[in-house]
């Protein structure tokens, strides 16, 4: 039998002390990735964590509550944007909070620290002159013209997520809704849409016919279409109509579509339910940003209106 080793390992340590705790890295990661697994995230969530977790200077296990306000001052020297040092904290804050619940850290550095408070952004949408000259653009002689007016169509009909879109199937398309789901929860939600919209829907089916994949949104080759395609091709649209100051992108048209929803009198929980919020508080943020639009919309649509 050969001579064990004197010194005990990290382990052995533990056993030693009576402790639970982690001590390195490698072991909070490990524990940490392995629950993501079994609550199912989406690998963009993983792949997130993961790019968070490398940025941050020190050991994870080490750093103290002093350590992370260090780190929150030192990005702000480095004029890192509010949205990105709070996402650096948001992976924090998930990762300690695990740690800590499952009594793998005896403290959670973050339980004090408060995400930084962001100021209201203009957020950008697109006038009904500018949707229109980006409709027009679309050679409906062609079929991916056809493709790409039901694609925009349907992002203003509903407010729909790219990743929501890229994952309609045809079965998906019932009667005047979609089912839709979601790339954030995996939960499944019906979305409606107009009686233009699926007219439309229609026409694109019949054109686009049968091929390999269930996919509503389909290449010229037959094969399902990426996320990326559909960004390259509004992109394009974008460049092609010359429009200026406002950024013609997937998630524009969802702006475009809450401000026209709010706008036309829509209720902040229908709209909700249709942008698949989880909270009401992004909501919000549409119906502040548009309260000018809000007040003409209740001149308009106020109940004493019919009663005096």
């Amino acid at each position: 039998m050969s001579k064990r080793r004197n010194l005990l390992s990290e382990q052995e340590l533990k056993i030693a002390s009576k402790s639970s705790y982690i001590t390195t890295d490698e072991e909070a990661l490990n524990l940490f990735f392995e629950d993501c697994k079994l609550r199912n995230l989406r690998p963009h969530t993983l792949k997130y964590y993961r790019e968070q977790f490398h940025a941050t200077k020190g050991t994870l296990v080490s750093l103290t509550e002093r350590d992370i306000k260090t780190m929150i001052l030192n990005m702000k020297e480095d004029e890192l944007k509010i949205t990105s040092i709070n996402t650096r904290l948001r992976a924090l804050r998930s990762l300690y909070n695990f740690l800590h619940k499952n009594k793998h850290i005896k403290k959670n550095p973050i339980t004090n620290i408060k995400l930084l408070k962001e100021r209201n952004q203009i957020v950008n949408s697109l006038s009904e002159k500018q949707l229109q000259l980006l409709f027009s653009l679309c050679d409906q002689k062609t079929f991916i013209g056809l493709r790409d007016y039901t694609i925009m169509m349907l992002f203003v009909d509903t407010g729909i997520r790219l990743n929501e879109l890229a994952g309609i199937e045809i079965l998906d398309v019932k009667g005047e809704s979609i089912a839709i789901r979601e790339t954030k929860t995996y939960f499944e939600r019906v979305v409606p849409i107009s009686k233009k919209m699926r007219v439309q829907l229609d026409i694109y089916i019949k054109i686009r016919g049968k091929c390999d994949t269930d996919k509503l949104f389909i290449n010229q080759d037959g094969g399902a279409l990426k996320r990326r395609s559909v960004q390259t091709r509004i992109a394009h649209y974008g460049k092609l109509s010359g429009i200026e100051g406002v950024r013609i992108s997937c998630h524009t048209f969802r702006h475009t579509h809450a401000r026209l929803f709010i706008q036309n009198g829509g209720s902040a929980f229908h709209l909700q339910s249709m942008l698949g919020h989880t909270s009401m508080e992004i909501t919000k943020k549409y119906v502040n940003l548009f309260a000018t639009d809000v007040q003409e919309s209740h001149k308009k649509y106020s109940p004493l209106n019919k009663l005096f």
